[in-house]
């Protein structure tokens, strides 16, 4: 396994990170806990949850992933093995969290917080996320942005005095925003630089074949900030992986049950394109799995790969991406089909 350093950490996470999102709708706690010992394994040491999950978010499952990361950790007392990522919710509606609106403001991030380390039966959360901005803007696929001058969103610098008290108290370690805008993030940085605040270590935001747009505008930060991408959907919600082509609907896979409520991927313009890059797989003697990737895995700006299964079979193809390189002209070749539609799935 190759290691990459987090931000300007002296933590050194996987390329490959341990997503969790389906274990307590999809999966089962007992096969939670066989993917957890096979990652472990396989030299994975990042995990990344959230106390949304399971997906998708319902009242009758939030928190469960959460619930059995923790009971795994008991069992198998083995907590400094991982480095353990995980988000407070964003503003949102769904007022079961916390019987209210979710906002990001003092009250609510601890009151998360609490609840998390309940679950993960831990005293501390290495990477502290933001599962998105609190603020209206432009994230989860709108490309286009309506400004609300009337949005009455927290202010960015008491979100970082919360998260300063919750490092200063040994309850987190670091802080990483997720789904969120270049603006937003250099807002983070630069209030953190000007304050003395912690500064944000990574940015967890959608990037594949399918959606290439953190390459526009956010890729340079990343890089010349230290903080890196952790990478969600890597395959689109499975597109990627080929099981959806010709309109296929395989039993049990997330996008058949649950395809109304992610239609991200599922336009035409996603199954155009991912049909395409799953050619140009096969044609290259490579499993669309393992290109989408190992292109993923190969950007300078990528801290982690957040890959998700649901059963050991896919969990084995994932990890082993890194083992995969693509050569310069299968590169050029991806990029051609990039150049012909950029964001087919923003």
């Amino acid at each position: 396994m190759d290691y990459k350093i987090l931000g300007n950490t002296d933590l050194k996470v996987s390329l490959i990170c341990l997503g969790t999102m389906t274990w307590g709708e999809q999966n089962s706690e007992e096969e939670g806990f066989e993917q957890m010992d096979y990652a472990i394994n396989e030299g994975i040491n990042f995990f990344d949850t959230a106390e949304l999950y399971s997906v998708p978010p319902r009242k009758e499952t939030w928190g469960s992933t959460e619930t059995i990361i923790g009971n795994w950790f008991e069992s198998r007392k083995c907590r400094d093995k991982v480095i353990l990522a995980s988000k407070v919710t964003g503003r949102s509606g769904m007022k079961w969290f916390r019987n209210k609106e979710t906002r990001l403001d003092k009250e609510q991030i601890k009151n998360a917080l609490e609840g998390s380390l309940r679950r993960l039966k831990t005293d501390y959360i290495d990477l502290y996320q933001l599962h998105w901005p609190d603020r209206k803007a432009n994230f989860f696929g709108k490309l286009s942005y309506n400004h609300e001058a009337d949005d009455d969103s927290i202010d960015i610098k008491l979100q970082l005095d919360v998260l300063s008290d919750l490092i200063k108290e040994g309850k987190i370690r670091y802080v990483g925003l997720s789904n969120e805008t270049p603006w937003g993030l250099m807002k983070f940085i630069n209030l953190s630089d000007q304050f003395n605040l912690p500064r944000v270590v990574s940015i967890q935001n959608p990037y594949s074949l399918l959606n290439r747009s953190f390459e526009v505008g956010l890729a340079e930060i990343a890089i010349r900030e230290k903080c890196g991408l952790l990478a969600y959907s890597p395959l689109g919600f499975g597109m990627l992986t080929g099981k959806y082509d010709n309109s296929t609907k395989p039993d049990g896979a997330r996008l058949t049950l649950f395809g109304d409520m992610f239609t991200r991927y599922t336009k035409p313009k996603g199954l155009k394109y991912s049909e395409k890059f799953n050619d140009l797989a096969r044609k290259n003697n490579l499993s669309p799995t393992q290109m989408a990737l190992a292109f993923v895995n190969s950007r300078d700006f990528v801290t982690s790969n957040i890959i998700g299964a649901t059963n050991i079979e896919q969990l084995e193809e994932n990890i082993s991406s890194h083992k995969v390189k693509l050569s310069e002209e299968l590169l050029e070749e991806i990029d051609r089909i990039h150049e012909e539609n950029p964001f087919p799935c923003p």
